[in-house]
Protein backbone atom coordinates (compact mmCIF):
# COMPACT_ATOMS: atom_id res chain seq x y z
CA UNK A 1 0.00 0.00 0.00
CA UNK A 2 1.78 3.43 -0.43
CA UNK A 3 1.41 6.60 1.04
CA UNK A 4 -1.39 7.83 -1.00
CA UNK A 5 -3.83 4.95 -0.34
CA UNK A 6 -2.49 5.01 3.11
CA UNK A 7 -3.56 8.55 3.95
CA UNK A 8 -6.70 8.60 1.99
CA UNK A 9 -7.79 5.28 4.55
CA UNK A 10 -6.18 6.58 7.50
CA UNK A 11 -8.47 10.14 7.33
CA UNK A 12 -11.63 8.54 7.45
CA UNK A 13 -10.80 6.95 10.76
CA UNK A 14 -12.17 10.06 12.60
CA UNK A 15 -15.82 9.44 11.38
CA UNK A 16 -16.05 5.87 12.25
CA UNK A 17 -17.75 4.82 15.56
CA UNK A 18 -16.40 1.56 17.83
CA UNK A 19 -17.72 -0.44 20.14
CA UNK A 20 -15.59 -2.57 21.53
CA UNK A 21 -17.21 -5.48 24.20
CA UNK A 22 -14.72 -7.76 26.13
CA UNK A 23 -12.56 -8.07 29.84
CA UNK A 24 -11.75 -4.59 30.75
CA UNK A 25 -8.88 -4.90 33.48
CA UNK A 26 -6.48 -2.50 34.92
CA UNK A 27 -3.23 -2.20 34.02
CA UNK A 28 0.11 -1.10 37.02
CA UNK A 29 3.63 -0.24 35.67
CA UNK A 30 5.88 -0.29 38.59
CA UNK A 31 8.71 1.29 37.86
CA UNK A 32 12.28 1.12 39.15
CA UNK A 33 16.39 0.29 39.36
CA UNK A 34 18.09 -2.74 40.01
CA UNK A 35 21.20 -2.16 41.98
CA UNK A 36 21.84 -5.32 44.08
CA UNK A 37 20.72 -9.10 44.39
CA UNK A 38 18.55 -9.70 47.03
CA UNK A 39 20.49 -11.52 50.07
CA UNK A 40 17.12 -13.23 50.59
CA UNK A 41 17.18 -15.10 46.76
CA UNK A 42 18.77 -14.91 43.65
CA UNK A 43 16.31 -12.15 42.77
CA UNK A 44 16.95 -8.44 41.92
CA UNK A 45 15.93 -5.63 44.60
CA UNK A 46 14.03 -3.09 42.58
CA UNK A 47 14.29 0.61 44.06
CA UNK A 48 10.88 2.08 43.05
CA UNK A 49 10.67 5.28 41.38
CA UNK A 50 7.13 6.00 39.96
CA UNK A 51 3.84 4.16 39.46
CA UNK A 52 1.55 4.47 36.95
CA UNK A 53 -2.00 2.72 35.31
CA UNK A 54 -3.62 2.57 32.01
CA UNK A 55 -6.35 1.04 30.95
CA UNK A 56 -5.83 -3.13 29.98
CA UNK A 57 -7.59 -5.72 28.08
CA UNK A 58 -10.72 -4.76 26.35
CA UNK A 59 -10.40 -0.92 27.67
CA UNK A 60 -6.68 -1.08 26.06
CA UNK A 61 -8.16 -1.79 22.44
CA UNK A 62 -10.56 1.35 23.18
CA UNK A 63 -7.34 3.26 24.27
CA UNK A 64 -6.01 2.61 21.17
CA UNK A 65 -8.61 3.50 19.33
CA UNK A 66 -9.05 7.01 20.80
CA UNK A 67 -5.67 7.81 19.54
CA UNK A 68 -7.84 8.07 15.86
CA UNK A 69 -11.08 9.34 16.60
CA UNK A 70 -13.40 10.73 19.18
CA UNK A 71 -16.34 7.90 19.07
CA UNK A 72 -15.36 4.96 21.38
CA UNK A 73 -17.52 2.93 23.53
CA UNK A 74 -16.37 0.06 25.66
CA UNK A 75 -19.06 -2.55 27.22
CA UNK A 76 -17.86 -4.96 29.59
CA UNK A 77 -17.60 -5.36 33.62
CA UNK A 78 -15.96 -3.86 36.69
CA UNK A 79 -15.76 -4.37 40.24
CA UNK A 80 -17.04 -2.10 42.89
CA UNK A 81 -13.64 -1.84 43.89
CA UNK A 82 -10.88 0.76 43.79
CA UNK A 83 -9.81 -0.50 41.24
CA UNK A 84 -12.64 -0.66 39.27
CA UNK A 85 -12.88 3.19 40.38
CA UNK A 86 -9.65 3.71 38.50
CA UNK A 87 -10.55 1.85 35.47
CA UNK A 88 -13.33 3.49 35.04
CA UNK A 89 -12.06 6.92 35.32
CA UNK A 90 -9.14 6.25 33.42
CA UNK A 91 -11.29 5.60 30.46
CA UNK A 92 -13.78 8.18 31.19
CA UNK A 93 -10.99 10.60 31.55
CA UNK A 94 -9.69 9.47 27.61
CA UNK A 95 -12.91 10.62 26.33
CA UNK A 96 -14.21 6.95 25.77
CA UNK A 97 -17.38 6.31 26.21
CA UNK A 98 -18.27 4.06 29.55
CA UNK A 99 -22.13 4.01 29.50
CA UNK A 100 -21.94 -0.02 28.73
CA UNK A 101 -19.63 -0.54 31.92
CA UNK A 102 -21.48 -2.64 35.06
CA UNK A 103 -20.28 -1.93 37.99
CA UNK A 104 -20.89 -5.38 39.60
CA UNK A 105 -20.00 -5.91 43.23
CA UNK A 106 -19.49 -9.47 42.34
CA UNK A 107 -16.83 -9.09 39.80
CA UNK A 108 -13.15 -8.42 41.07
CA UNK A 109 -11.24 -5.96 38.65
CA UNK A 110 -8.76 -7.93 37.27
CA UNK A 111 -5.35 -5.95 37.57
CA UNK A 112 -2.22 -6.76 35.98
CA UNK A 113 1.12 -5.51 37.50
CA UNK A 114 4.49 -5.52 35.99
CA UNK A 115 7.50 -4.16 37.33
CA UNK A 116 10.00 -2.73 35.07
CA UNK A 117 13.68 -1.78 35.27
CA UNK A 118 16.68 -0.81 33.20
CA UNK A 119 13.84 -1.12 30.12
CA UNK A 120 13.04 -4.66 30.81
CA UNK A 121 9.90 -6.49 32.83
CA UNK A 122 11.38 -7.94 35.81
CA UNK A 123 8.13 -9.85 36.90
CA UNK A 124 4.48 -9.78 36.14
CA UNK A 125 2.25 -10.37 39.07
CA UNK A 126 -2.08 -10.97 38.26
CA UNK A 127 -4.90 -10.60 40.73
CA UNK A 128 -7.86 -12.20 39.15
CA UNK A 129 -10.69 -14.28 39.68
CA UNK A 130 -12.88 -15.11 36.61
CA UNK A 131 -16.34 -14.41 37.58
CA UNK A 132 -19.98 -14.63 35.38
CA UNK A 133 -22.16 -11.89 34.59
CA UNK A 134 -25.14 -12.18 36.95
CA UNK A 135 -28.88 -12.54 35.14
CA UNK A 136 -29.79 -8.96 35.84
CA UNK A 137 -26.29 -7.56 34.67
CA UNK A 138 -26.42 -9.68 31.38
CA UNK A 139 -29.79 -8.60 30.87
CA UNK A 140 -28.25 -4.86 31.23
CA UNK A 141 -25.92 -5.70 29.07
CA UNK A 142 -28.05 -6.84 26.45
CA UNK A 143 -30.60 -4.03 26.46
CA UNK A 144 -27.11 -1.86 25.99
CA UNK A 145 -26.20 -3.35 23.01
CA UNK A 146 -29.64 -3.44 21.43
CA UNK A 147 -29.34 0.70 21.53
CA UNK A 148 -25.25 0.87 21.02
CA UNK A 149 -25.13 -1.21 17.68
CA UNK A 150 -27.31 0.47 15.13
CA UNK A 151 -24.85 3.22 16.19
CA UNK A 152 -21.75 2.01 15.49
CA UNK A 153 -19.59 1.15 12.31
CA UNK A 154 -17.89 -1.71 13.75
CA UNK A 155 -17.60 -4.29 16.97
CA UNK A 156 -14.61 -5.42 18.42
CA UNK A 157 -14.77 -8.39 20.65
CA UNK A 158 -11.64 -8.61 23.32
CA UNK A 159 -11.86 -11.95 25.17
CA UNK A 160 -9.55 -12.10 27.58
CA UNK A 161 -11.36 -15.05 29.68
CA UNK A 162 -12.15 -13.53 32.86
CA UNK A 163 -15.60 -14.68 32.65
CA UNK A 164 -17.60 -10.79 30.80
CA UNK A 165 -17.73 -12.97 27.44
CA UNK A 166 -20.03 -16.09 27.52
CA UNK A 167 -21.47 -18.33 24.79
CA UNK A 168 -25.35 -17.10 25.29
CA UNK A 169 -23.65 -13.44 25.00
CA UNK A 170 -21.29 -14.33 22.38
CA UNK A 171 -24.76 -15.53 19.93
CA UNK A 172 -26.65 -12.08 20.79
CA UNK A 173 -23.67 -10.11 19.76
CA UNK A 174 -23.06 -12.29 16.43
CA UNK A 175 -27.21 -12.19 15.86
CA UNK A 176 -26.92 -9.01 16.56
CA UNK A 177 -24.05 -7.46 14.36
CA UNK A 178 -25.44 -9.71 11.40
CA UNK A 179 -28.75 -8.29 11.30
CA UNK A 180 -27.24 -4.74 11.67
CA UNK A 181 -24.50 -5.52 8.55
CA UNK A 182 -21.95 -4.07 11.25
CA UNK A 183 -18.45 -5.13 11.07
CA UNK A 184 -17.59 -7.78 13.59
CA UNK A 185 -14.24 -8.46 14.43
CA UNK A 186 -12.82 -11.04 17.18
CA UNK A 187 -9.51 -11.45 19.62
CA UNK A 188 -10.27 -14.78 20.90
CA UNK A 189 -9.31 -16.47 23.58
CA UNK A 190 -8.28 -20.49 23.44
CA UNK A 191 -9.77 -21.14 26.26
CA UNK A 192 -12.99 -20.34 26.47
CA UNK A 193 -14.26 -22.00 23.71
CA UNK A 194 -16.38 -19.79 22.40
CA UNK A 195 -18.56 -19.81 19.27
CA UNK A 196 -18.11 -16.88 16.99
CA UNK A 197 -19.13 -17.84 13.41
CA UNK A 198 -19.55 -15.81 10.35
CA UNK A 199 -17.39 -13.21 11.93
CA UNK A 200 -16.27 -10.62 9.40
CA UNK A 201 -12.52 -11.21 11.07
CA UNK A 202 -10.72 -12.91 13.35
CA UNK A 203 -7.38 -12.56 14.96
CA UNK A 204 -5.80 -15.07 17.24
CA UNK A 205 -2.01 -15.14 17.61
CA UNK A 206 0.18 -18.48 16.71
CA UNK A 207 -0.71 -20.13 19.88
CA UNK A 208 -4.03 -19.61 20.21
CA UNK A 209 -4.64 -20.65 15.86
CA UNK A 210 -3.36 -24.21 17.06
CA UNK A 211 -4.96 -24.69 20.34
CA UNK A 212 -8.22 -23.60 18.86
CA UNK A 213 -7.70 -26.01 15.90
CA UNK A 214 -7.19 -28.60 18.21
CA UNK A 215 -3.56 -29.40 16.81
CA UNK A 216 -0.12 -29.66 18.00
CA UNK A 217 1.56 -26.56 18.57
CA UNK A 218 4.63 -26.45 16.16
CA UNK A 219 8.10 -24.84 15.48
CA UNK A 220 7.63 -21.68 13.25
CA UNK A 221 9.10 -22.22 9.63
CA UNK A 222 10.70 -20.34 7.23
CA UNK A 223 9.49 -18.65 4.91
CA UNK A 224 5.57 -18.68 6.27
CA UNK A 225 4.23 -19.74 3.15
CA UNK A 226 6.07 -22.81 3.76
CA UNK A 227 4.85 -23.15 7.45
CA UNK A 228 2.70 -26.05 6.65
CA UNK A 229 1.73 -27.19 10.20
CA UNK A 230 0.12 -23.32 10.42
CA UNK A 231 -1.44 -23.11 7.03
CA UNK A 232 -3.06 -26.20 8.30
CA UNK A 233 -4.18 -24.52 11.61
CA UNK A 234 -5.23 -21.89 9.41
CA UNK A 235 -7.15 -23.71 6.98
CA UNK A 236 -9.01 -25.72 10.10
CA UNK A 237 -9.95 -22.23 11.86
CA UNK A 238 -11.70 -21.22 8.19
CA UNK A 239 -13.26 -24.01 8.22
CA UNK A 240 -14.46 -23.96 11.76
CA UNK A 241 -15.47 -20.49 12.47
CA UNK A 242 -16.02 -19.18 9.21
CA UNK A 243 -14.91 -15.60 9.06
CA UNK A 244 -14.74 -13.34 6.25
CA UNK A 245 -10.83 -13.11 7.13
CA UNK A 246 -8.65 -14.98 9.57
CA UNK A 247 -5.48 -12.71 10.57
CA UNK A 248 -3.06 -14.64 12.06
CA UNK A 249 -0.08 -12.60 14.52
CA UNK A 250 3.31 -14.12 14.32
CA UNK A 251 5.33 -12.10 16.40
CA UNK A 252 8.92 -11.74 15.03
CA UNK A 253 7.11 -13.49 11.77
CA UNK A 254 5.39 -10.70 11.14
CA UNK A 255 1.28 -11.74 10.11
CA UNK A 256 -0.84 -14.03 7.96
CA UNK A 257 -3.83 -13.56 6.35
CA UNK A 258 -6.55 -15.98 5.18
CA UNK A 259 -9.56 -15.32 3.12
CA UNK A 260 -12.01 -17.62 1.18
CA UNK A 261 -11.33 -16.49 -2.03
CA UNK A 262 -7.66 -15.43 -2.24
CA UNK A 263 -4.61 -17.44 -1.57
CA UNK A 264 -2.83 -16.81 2.60
CA UNK A 265 -0.95 -13.66 2.27
CA UNK A 266 1.98 -13.40 4.71
CA UNK A 267 3.10 -9.97 5.73
CA UNK A 268 6.44 -9.41 7.43
CA UNK A 269 7.44 -7.66 10.49
CA UNK A 270 7.75 -3.61 10.59
CA UNK A 271 9.36 -3.72 14.15
CA UNK A 272 12.80 -2.81 14.16
CA UNK A 273 13.43 -2.26 17.83
CA UNK A 274 11.24 -4.37 20.68
CA UNK A 275 11.26 -3.07 24.40
CA UNK A 276 7.66 -4.35 25.66
CA UNK A 277 5.04 -6.66 23.62
CA UNK A 278 2.48 -5.63 25.89
CA UNK A 279 -0.80 -4.95 24.27
CA UNK A 280 0.39 -5.44 21.06
CA UNK A 281 -2.47 -7.33 19.94
CA UNK A 282 -4.83 -5.00 21.17
CA UNK A 283 -3.04 -2.31 19.02
CA UNK A 284 -3.31 -5.07 16.27
CA UNK A 285 -6.71 -5.33 16.53
CA UNK A 286 -7.98 -2.04 16.81
CA UNK A 287 -5.95 -1.14 13.54
CA UNK A 288 -7.40 -3.54 11.53
CA UNK A 289 -11.25 -3.06 12.28
CA UNK A 290 -10.26 0.65 11.97
CA UNK A 291 -8.93 -0.49 8.51
CA UNK A 292 -11.85 -2.36 7.03
CA UNK A 293 -14.28 0.07 8.64
CA UNK A 294 -12.91 2.72 6.71
CA UNK A 295 -13.07 0.74 3.35
CA UNK A 296 -9.73 -1.19 3.36
CA UNK A 297 -9.60 -4.18 1.96
CA UNK A 298 -8.19 -6.96 4.00
CA UNK A 299 -4.80 -7.38 2.73
CA UNK A 300 -4.53 -3.24 3.31
CA UNK A 301 -6.15 -3.22 6.91
CA UNK A 302 -3.62 -6.20 7.86
CA UNK A 303 -0.53 -4.32 6.38
CA UNK A 304 -1.97 -1.50 8.97
CA UNK A 305 -2.19 -3.29 11.87
CA UNK A 306 1.12 -4.91 11.35
CA UNK A 307 2.94 -1.55 10.93
CA UNK A 308 0.53 -0.19 14.00
CA UNK A 309 1.83 -3.35 16.68
CA UNK A 310 5.31 -2.99 15.25
CA UNK A 311 5.55 0.50 16.03
CA UNK A 312 3.78 -0.20 19.47
CA UNK A 313 6.54 -2.92 20.76
CA UNK A 314 9.32 -0.71 20.27
CA UNK A 315 7.51 1.51 23.30
CA UNK A 316 7.44 0.42 26.73
CA UNK A 317 4.35 -0.55 28.54
CA UNK A 318 0.79 -1.05 26.86
CA UNK A 319 1.58 1.79 24.29
CA UNK A 320 -0.73 3.55 22.02
CA UNK A 321 0.06 4.74 18.10
CA UNK A 322 -0.86 8.05 16.93
CA UNK A 323 -2.09 8.40 13.36
CA UNK A 324 0.97 10.78 12.62
CA UNK A 325 3.34 7.64 13.71
CA UNK A 326 1.36 5.51 11.37
CA UNK A 327 1.50 7.47 8.81
CA UNK A 328 5.18 8.04 8.89
CA UNK A 329 5.69 4.50 8.32
CA UNK A 330 4.42 4.71 5.07
CA UNK A 331 6.54 7.63 4.45
CA UNK A 332 9.59 5.88 5.60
Amino acid sequence: MDKERSQSIVSRFAELRILVIGDIMLDEFIWGKVSRISPEAPVPVVNVTAESYYPGGAANVARNLREFNSQVMVMGAAGCDPQGERLVQLLDSAGIDTSGVTRDSAFTTTVKTRIIARNQQVVRVDRERKTNLSGAHMERAIAYLERAIAAVDAVIIADYGKGFLTQPLADVIREKALAAHTILTVDPHPHTSLVWKDATAIKPNRMEAFLAAGLPAAEPVEPVLADHALLEAARRLMELWRPRSLLITLGEQGMLLMEDAAPPHHIPTRAQTVFDVSGAGDTAIGAFTLGLAAGATPVEAADLANRASGIAVGKLGTATVSATELLASFAA
